[in-house]
């Protein structure tokens, strides 16, 4: 028994010893030497060698198993390292160049295959180059030039297998043509940016040409012309349409504010698609009916007690609201420009 408690203080002499022998602080308050760091645990946090204060060769960070989790290798002492961050399984994560602690030069981020995920280049901690980004095939997925923390230049994005979208930043904000094609080569976007904003020309396109047609000022968008299909086609602007309604699967019923009809040759969908949100809500989403906000009066009764929508031009069929429908309706009510508050203005003046 004597025997082993001598052994254990005999092992923590040493341990005392050795710890004395590496951490060491001269008398300018300088780190000297080797020095290792460790929890409270004892595990160890990281260990390297200082001289005169400074980091110099290869600096060592663990996790609490032991296990690598970062490795900077000076190439000028406290100041400039490569660095390698690890997962706690040992695969690579990140390389690269730390100057000053900030990330400097072309920098490389893996996944967990060994496959780059990522190119990046900084200039003392700040986004200024090219950066790449590339898909789980190793195939290319965005590239974007940086200017000073900004996107500055050309920019590629690709979508889906074959088809991307192109444009270029200024300063951070898109300027000039931005188009996209799909897979088979089809342009379906071309539209015009000024200082960041959507301005002029926009166009959504499909293999039969163009599908909506918008016009915008610095963000604001003051035309869109949506496509249908009747016995031709022709080109309508959302702010002429009162209302739409499925008739059948395959065609629909466009209600215009003149209080004429249009038979367009397509199912709701990619017509409501075209149409937008902004303007337009469900009156019945079960019944794929779509109201311009703009047109909503109120809710009256039919001869059977049910509520009906009363819009401004009527069509010549009835809507049925449902329970969102009425929440559209009560929220349209209580609006700045709604119908009701305008009816409120003439009853005062009077």
């Amino acid at each position: 028994m004597k025997k082993s408690i001598l052994f254990l203080a005999a092992a923590l002499l040493l341990t005392s010893v050795g710890a004395m022998a590496q951490n060491k602080i001269d008398k300018q308050g300088r780190r000297q030497g080797h020095w290792v760091r460790t929890d409270k645990d004892g595990s160890k946090i990281f260990e390297g060698d200082f001289i005169d204060g400074q980091e110099t060769g290869t600096f060592t960070y663990y996790y609490h198993d032991g296990s690598v989790r970062l490795r900077n290798t000076y190439t000028v002492p406290g100041r400039v390292c490569t660095h390698e961050a690890y997962d706690e399984q040992g695969h690579l994560l990140a390389r690269g160049q730390y100057n000053q602690r900030n990330r400097d030069g072309r920098w490389q981020f893996f996944a967990a295959d060994g496959r780059v995920v990522k190119e990046a280049e900084y200039s003392m901690g700040v986004k200024h180059g090219l950066h790449v980004i590339f898909t789980s095939k190793g195939d290319t997925a965005e590239v974007t030039h940086w200017r000073n923390n900004h996107r500055h230049g050309r920019w590629w994005k690709r979508i889906g297998a074959k088809g991307y979208i192109t444009g270029t930043y200024l300063n951070g904000g898109l300027e000039g043509r931005l188009v996209e094609y799909d897979d088979n080569g089809t342009l379906v976007r071309d539209g015009n940016y000024t200082d960041g904003f959507k301005h002029g020309s926009y166009r959504y396109l499909d293999a039969q040409g163009i599908t909506v047609d918008e016009v915008w000022n610095h963000g604001t968008m003051t035309d869109r012309r949506i496509r249908l299909l009747t016995d031709k086609t022709i080109y309508v602007s959302i702010f002429d349409i009162a209302c739409l309604a499925p008739q059948g699967k395959a065609k629909t019923v466009v209600v215009l504010k003149d209080g004429s009809k249009l038979i367009c040759r397509e199912a709701t969908e990619p017509v409501y698609d075209r149409i937008g949100t902004e303007n337009f809500a469900y009156a019945n989403r079960k019944g794929r009916v779509l109201v311009a906000l703009s047109c909503v009066q109120r809710i009256a009764k039919d001869n059977e007690g049910r509520d009906i929508l009363v819009l401004e031009p009527q069509p010549d069929f009835a809507i049925y609201p449902d329970e969102d429908g009425l929440k559209m309706v009560r929220s349209a009510q209580y609006s700045d420009d709604s119908p009701l508050d305008k009816l409120r203005g003439e009853k005062s003046n009077d």
